[in-house]
């Protein structure tokens, strides 16, 4: 099975429509990936089936789970999941955040050479961060545990907004650490086509 056709059985049992056009932005990007790999490290996955299962579908699986609006993908190092969900919903704003400058450099260059017109690159530490418009949700996918995640972000969120972070295995620890404040019960486990690996979504919603 090639890439492309790995893609289409995923998208196929995602239930996800994507237009052609779409589909071959997602296997550019996949090769921009692993063209900067070897020099900036973005990721340990170099097998091409494997970094469609791990990082396509992986990325496009919580798009059900979030809510429309303006996104922010914080941490997002390779550009995950923010650069596969900026090129399957176009008409959704994203900003794509690192505090890494050579990770953001390669964000940059992904944004111009996949044409992607909605995406956006910020670089710098979360914290320090004070977008002129605050998201309506902010997505991370391996930036840090749960407690961190809530602490550095919440301010990035509007009053209505959600803070998702993508994680493997029930986090029942990190549960357990979240600041008052925020209510996370709302965790969804995720099935992720041709991946056989546990994966939850974590959706926390803080008072303001």
């Amino acid at each position: 099975m090639t890439p492309l056709a790995a893609l289409r059985r995923g998208l196929a049992e995602l239930g996800l429509p994507l237009a052609e056009a779409a589909q071959e932005k997602l296997i550019a990007y996949l090769g921009l990936l692993a063209k900067w790999n070897k020099t900036y490290n973005l990721t340990a996955i170099r097998d091409p089936m494997q970094m469609i299962s791990h990082h396509l579908l992986d990325s496009l699986t919580v798009l059900p789970h979030l809510p429309a609006g303006a996104l922010a993908d914080v941490g997002s190092g390779g550009g995950l999941p923010g650069i596969p969900l900026a090129i399957a919903e176009p008409a959704r704003r994203i900003t794509l955040n690192d505090a890494n400058h050579k990770k953001a450099a390669f964000l940059q260059q992904a944004v111009i050479e996949l044409q992607l017109a909605n995406a956006e690159v910020h670089t710098g530490r979360v914290e320090a961060w004070r977008p002129s418009e605050l998201f309506v949700c902010v997505v991370t996918r391996g930036f840090t545990e749960l407690a961190q995640f809530i602490a550095s972000c919440r301010h990035l969120v509007r009053e209505d907004g959600v803070l998702a972070a993508m994680k493997g295995v029930y986090p029942r620890e990190e549960l357990e650490r979240i600041p008052e404040g925020a209510d996370c019960h709302d965790v969804r486990r995720l099935q992720v086509p041709l991946l056989a690996a546990e994966r939850h979504l974590v959706l926390c919603r803080c008072a303001s």
